[in-house]
């Protein structure tokens, strides 16, 4: 005889099944089905190690450009890649799309109350003005010659050179990584980490940072929230481990607030200003170190893990594009005979090249905004209050309404035009809506300037002398575009440094 519990499940899980088999219509659409009560559950499951992709998918299957994604309990999110839906949440109805609660509260205790986990509130005003005073030409030139090309000529240059000398193969993923740890911590913070050095140290931080944004990022995208809710009552698991990682990150952060705030205090008014983010910030009258550890968390952010994102898949399309690394090494030994600075700000072709590197693989593939309040969004989607709207610039890379039947090649030539009576190419911008890998709107990336003069810095400098050559324990047709708060090559970027012969492009 059946166990009492049986018999009251089996007409139960009866109905349930009817439901899913009966009540949802028949489509050749790529959305995935709704079922009530758990929604689209089972095809968020199935394809988890690969949403990026299924969304983009999805969304190129949407006459719109947009669709709805039910989740468990009847909860909705809408998803685009349609620019005047961007154009809407991040400009138009700017004060209607904010981070949202859902957002906040998994990222607060990492990032806290720094920039990238504030809605647009006074705080947020505040280090968005502050930090706007150190993206001036003045301190963009100041980047150029004294900080990327120091540590391009003094520290990646000669790991290079060393690595082509005895043919060692290197994580080039790592290596830029380090490399712009370094140059943030120096621009923002006046502070030389020495993270990019021959020995190539496995620092306590850097782990521990890794580690905070990896588990972070994995609250934003838990299909079970409640999961992590628990082993962070509890303190076990990945909750346990985030807990011991951020501890570290903090303190790392706050020791390079200390030292600041006493060089600053010893200096006395008339030094005070340093040139850098943080004096600005501890001259600003906000002395609170919590605070000012949670705004260079947020600047670590930016400045290490976007542009290293970008540059690890540029060295990897040029690889696989020897026409356009042609082209790229050609422009750069046009140029190589005038200052550093000049030098980088004119190299039109590289500058269209990374652009287009970042269309397909940009640093940051997806972004979620919380409705405030009710609203419509051009082409008629209903959003209610506390829903969240995502737009998805790695999808929008790859729509063929934004950029035609060729999207998936890449083509620097898309960005550029031959400028009238001349041989040379001029730079066509295309609109930020259409293209919002740096956002758009009042959110736009501040250090959008400082990042391409950086990224050309790093081309410039290692194409003049160098080819980098995949070098994959097995033959790889495309390396797996991952994302956690912003974007990486699985596995890293295994690669080779060949030295360029001098009329060798």
């Amino acid at each position: 005889m059946l166990p009492i519990f049986l018999l009251i499940l089996i007409p139960f899980l009866s109905l349930f099944f009817f439901f899913f088999l009966l009540t949802t219509p028949k489509s050749n659409s790529k959305a995935p089905k709704s079922y009530p009560l758990v929604g689209s559950f089972f095809a968020i499951l199935a394809n988890q190690d690969r949403q990026l992709q299924w969304f983009s998918e999805i969304l190129q299957d949407s006459p719109s450009a947009t669709f709805v994604l039910r989740r468990s309990y009847s909860k909705r999110q809408v998803f685009t890649g349609n620019p005047a839906v961007v154009q809407h949440i991040l400009k138009s109805n700017f004060p209607n799309y904010g981070k949202g609660e859902s957002f906040r509260s998994r990222l607060t205790d990492f990032l806290g109350h720094g920039i990238f986990n504030l809605d647009g509130d006074e705080s947020w005003k505040f280090q968005r003005q502050v930090a706007s005073h150190e993206f001036n030409t003045k301190s963009l030139r100041k980047f150029v010659e004294t900080v990327v090309d120091t540590e391009l000529s003094d520290r990646l240059i000669p790991i290079l050179s060393s690595a082509a000398k005895n043919e060692t193969v290197l994580d080039f993923q790592n290596i830029l990584q380090r490399f712009a740890f370094d140059n943030i911590c120096r621009i923002a913070f006046g502070f030389d980490p020495v993270y990019l050095s021959p020995s190539l140290p496995q620092a306590k931080f850097a782990l521990a940072f890794e580690d905070s944004v990896r588990i972070s990022h994995g609250r934003l995208t838990a299909s079970i929230p409640l999961i992590w809710k628990i082993k962070k009552f509890f303190n076990i698991g990945s909750e346990k481990r985030l807990k011991m990682a951020i501890s570290e990150v903090k303190e790392y952060a706050m020791n390079i607030v200390k030292q600041k705030k006493q060089k600053l205090e010893q200096l006395g008014e008339k030094e005070s200003l340093d040139d850098d983010l943080l004096s600005r910030f501890l001259s600003s009258g906000h002395v609170d170190e919590k605070f000012v550890t949670d705004i260079v968390i947020s600047f670590l952010i930016a400045g290490r893990d976007t542009t290293s994102a970008a540059l690890t898949w540029y060295f990897w399309l040029l690889s696989q594009h020897p026409e356009v690394q042609s082209k790229v090494v050609k422009e750069i030994k046009e140029h190589s005979e005038v200052p550093a600075y000049e030098e980088v700000k004119d190299l039109v072709y590289v500058h269209a090249s990374l652009c287009e590197c970042m269309r397909l693989y940009p640093p940051v593939p997806l972004d979620t905004k919380e409705a405030l309040n009710d609203d419509v969004l051009p082409g008629g989607t209903v959003v209610k209050k506390g829903m969240r709207v995502s737009y998805f610039p790695y999808a929008m890379g790859r729509l063929e309404s934004l950029w035609g039947s060729d999207w998936a090649e890449f083509k620097p030539e898309r960005w550029l035009q031959k400028e009238e009576n001349s041989k040379s190419w001029r730079f066509v911008q295309k609109d930020s809506y259409h293209y919002p890998v740096f956002q758009a709107g009042p959110r736009i990336c501040l250090g959008k300037e400082m990042a391409f003069l950086q990224m050309k810095s790093v081309v410039a400098g290692v194409l003049r002398s160098f080819k980098v050559v995949p070098a994959f324990e097995r033959e790889v047709v495309e390396p797996e575009y991952i994302s956690y708060l912003t974007a990486k090559m699985k596995g890293g970027f295994p690669v080779k440094i060949v030295e360029r012969g001098q009329d060798e492009n």
